[in-house]
This record gives structure tokens, C-alpha cells and sequence, in this order.
């Protein structure tokens, strides 16, 4: 018996029955960005790997243990996309957009890949939907980008999110609220995940992000970054605060959120649904990155944007029952006979081109059939065309939906009548 073919672990088949749902959340967020003056860009799935290895950080997940690395045929070292900020930013590098106007506002959809252990919400091939704004150090930028994030959920459907923010400060405070860190943890690391054992050694601010110790009594009694700010850094935050006040946006300050990535610097934040039943932990994330186009060799870039898990936004809506109604046909058409099945061929043309959806249906079922599985498409009419009606020149229009007369008309007058119909 040969073996079963099935989609590889962790990722998984987009459907028809869920394509609605999927299109409305692509829509909505990108008509969200264009009316904050986001353009689009695409990046490709593999970048060469350096693109990642030198901008994430050693000891992030991604380094670690979640990117596919590959060589091509030419003994390229590549990497299937983890997440989008580098490879946008490489794309302003290459692409000499630090000419342009600044800052540079763009927005991606599209699918990643990270090697990590499937579960609800979280797939080896994830979508998401993501914003940067590059070239601007304001702090109003934040404040706009949280708000472009606030306004992408609240249209898609999810009102009840909640947003908690951070201040990561620069690396030199984080450099000083790590030997503080340290000095915290040094009795309890035998006591914490082997994990955050490892994180201790290499980079203990991940210890914070541990999603195993969350819970642990030293995490949550751990000095807050906060405490470290320096002036600028505090005035930066203290700026996004009241920026986001006036926008009359709620938040909470969290000093345990640091993002997974080494890249970030100061603003940092996550939105999450308030009713953890149902939900799949946070919705998506962003935050400043004045480094990062330095480590991909470029001069000092300020920037900052977010990233929105599409399949996790999908699971809630799905379990809040808030999904778009499905896609449906406006017409399906009925061939009847031998020159019926060559008009209706002609008739769903016809209908096309006036820019309504048809369904043309299979010669040679019966009426019966043909009309059962007209009702179930949801079509709003039936064209029905058989051997009489095609040497007529002519069409019936069974409305499948009302209380409507079903009438016969001139194929070239169809397409008003059929419009008319459906209303």
C-alpha cells in the first residue's frame, strides 16, 4: 500500500471553506494601511541567510532553533523568511530608499516559516501581516503604528484586545539592567527551566520572555528595565504614552515584555485578547529598531513597526463566531440538450462580461439534479437554456432566492435582467 501523502507537520492547507474568512482579514489590514499612508512591498521567501543570522540575535528562538536554513545548488546559504522586518529592511538597503521621503511607510502579507513544535496558533508556515516605518526616530511614529495595529483588530472583528507596552531602553541600559538581572536570578537558576538555565549564561534577558517561567516567583519579582531608563529613553516613552492617551487608546505598562528578537530598542509592545478561552495568546507585536539597518550595513536608521499572526487572528474570530459571510455565485446556469449546452456556454460569457460571477453548470443532468445543485451553490439565479431557448435566441431567469416570477428574455438583454433580479 503506498504511503499516505499528507501536508508536512506544522503547516496545513488553506481551504475554500476558509478562504472568506482568510481575505477578509488580508483586506481589511491592507485597507487599514492605505489610509495610514502604508504602501505595499514583497520581499521573497528565501533571503540569504546572513540577512537573519546577523540581525536576530544568537540566543532568539529563531537562531536557536526555528530557522530553516538550506544551500542551493550553487552553495548559497539561504533561509526560508522567519519573520519580515530584516528582509523589508534589507530591501530599503538595496533599493536606495534612504533617498526617498522619510520616513518610509510599507506593509507585507505573506506566509513564514519557523522549525518550531505545532500547537493551535502557532504552525511551521505561519501568515502575517506586518507594518515598518523606517526613518524616524518620533515617538509619535510608535504611537502611530500601535494604532494602526488597534484599528486592524477592531475592523476585523476583535474589539476585546488588550495592549501592553515596554521600554527596552538602548543598549547601553540594557547592558546595565542585565548585570542587575543577573545578579537576581543567581540564587534561583537551578530552580528555573533548563532553558532559561541555558538563557542565564547567554542572554539573560530572555529569561523574561520564558514562556515555561512566566509563572516562576522569581521572574515575576524581577527588577523592572524601567528602573534603568535614562533620560532620553524615558522621555521617548513618557512621549508614546501621552501620544496614545490623546488617541484615547488604553494600554498597560509591563516591564516583562522584551520581544523575541535582539534587534528591539526602546518602544516595544503586544496585543493579546482580554478572554484567554478561545484566544491563542497574543495576536501580534512590534516595536522599535534603531540598529537594525546598521547590522545589515547600512548607516544609522531609526525605525519601527509590528507583526500580526493572520492564523491566529483567524482562530479567534473562528471561536468567537465572527466569521464573514462565505463567497457565493450570483449566477448558475442550466444547459439542457445539445444546443442548450452551447448557448449557456454563450449566456455565462455574456454574464462575465457584465461582471457577474456564474457557475455554469455540467451538460447532461437532469433537471432535477441540475436545479438541487443550483440551490445549494447560493446562487441568487438560474439561467436555464435548453434546446428550445438556444434555437430562440433566448433564456429563462429562475430567481433561487424571493419571491420573484421566473421569465423568459433575449439572451442580449440577460444580463440587465439577471442584475435586476439580484438587485
Amino acid at each position: 500500500m503506498a504511503d499516505e501523502l499528507r501536508a508536512p507537520r506544522g503547516m496545513h492547507d488553506l481551504l475554500p471553506e476558509d478562504a472568506a474568512l482568510w481575505a477578509h482579514i488580508r483586506d481589511t489590514a491592507e485597507a487599514v494601511a492605505h489610509r495610514f499612508g502604508y504602501r505595499p512591498i514583497a520581499t521573497p521567501i528565501v533571503e540569504d541567510a546572513k540577512v537573519f543570522l546577523r540581525t536576530a540575535g544568537d540566543e532568539s528562538d529563531i537562531i536557536q532553533k526555528e530557522v530553516y536554513l538550506f544551500e542551493d545548488r550553487g552553495n548559497d546559504r539561504l533561509a526560508l523568511r522567519p519573520e519580515g522586518t530584516a528582509g523589508v529592511c534589507r530591501a530599503y538597503l538595496e533599493h536606495g530608499m534612504g533617498s526617498w521621503p522619510q520616513p518610509v511607510r510599507l506593509y507585507y502579507f505573506g506566509p513564514f516559516f519557523r522549525y518550531d513544535r505545532p500547537q493551535a496558533g502557532r504552525y511551521r508556515q505561519l501568515w502575517q501581516f506586518g507594518a515598518e516605518a523606517i526613518g524616524s526616530d518620533s515617538p509619535a511614529l510608535d504611537a502611530e503604528l500601535i494604532d494602526l495595529q488597534a484599528t486592524l483588530y477592531r475592523e476585523v472583528g476583535l474589539s476585546d484586545i488588550a495592549l501592553r507596552i515596554n521600554s527596552i531602553g538602548t543598549a547601553a541600559t540594557r547592558h546595565l539592567y542585565m548585570e542587575a538581572l543577573r545578579a537576581h536570578f543567581a540564587p534561583h537558576v537551578t530552580t528555573l527551566s533548563r532553558d532559561s538555565q541555558r538563557r542565564y549564561e547567554t542572554n539573560i534577558l530572555r529569561v523574561l520572555d520564558s514562556k515555561e517561567d512566566a509563572g516562576h516567583p522569581a521572574v515575576q519579582g524581577a527588577p523592572s528595565i524601567l528602573d534603568f531608563l535614562d533620560d532620553a529613553d524615558r522621555g521617548h516613552f513618557e512621549a508614546v504614552k501621552a501620544h496614545l492617551d490623546s488617541l484615547g487608546i488604553a494600554y498597560e505598562v509591563d516591564s516583562r515584555i522584551v520581544r523575541g528578537l535582539d534587534y528591539y530598542s526602546r518602544t516595544v509592545w503586544e496585543f493579546e485578547p482580554r478572554d484567554a478561552e478561545g484566544s491563542q495568546g497574543a495576536v501580534g507585536g512590534g516595536g522599535r529598531y534603531d540598529g537594525l539597518i546598521e547590522l545589515l550595513g547600512g548607516v544609522h536608521t531609526p525605525a519601527v513597526g509590528f507583526g500580526v499572526g493572520v492564523d491566529r487572528i483567524a482562530l479567534n474570530l473562528k471561536a468567537r463566531a465572527l466569521m464573514p459571510p462565505a463567497a457565493t455565485v450570483d449566477v448558475v446556469t442550466i444547459p439542457l440538450g445539445e444546443a442548450g449546452a452551447a448557448a449557456a456556454v454563450r449566456a455565462a460569457s455574456l454574464l462575465r462580461a457584465a461582471g457577474l460571477s456564474v457557475l455554469a453548470g455540467i451538460p447532461g443532468r437532469s433537471m432535477k439534479a441540475a436545479m438541487r445543485g443550483a440551490d445549494a451553490s447560493g446562487a441568487a439565479v438560474a439561467v436555464i437554456i435548453g434546446d428550445r431557448e438556444a434555437a430562440e435566441g433566448v433564456a429563462t431567469v429562475k430567481p433561487l432566492r424571493g419571491n420573484a416570477e421566473q421569465r423568459t428574455v433575449a439572451l442580449d438583454g440577460l444580463a440587465d435582467v439577471v442584475r435586476g433580479v439580484i438587485g
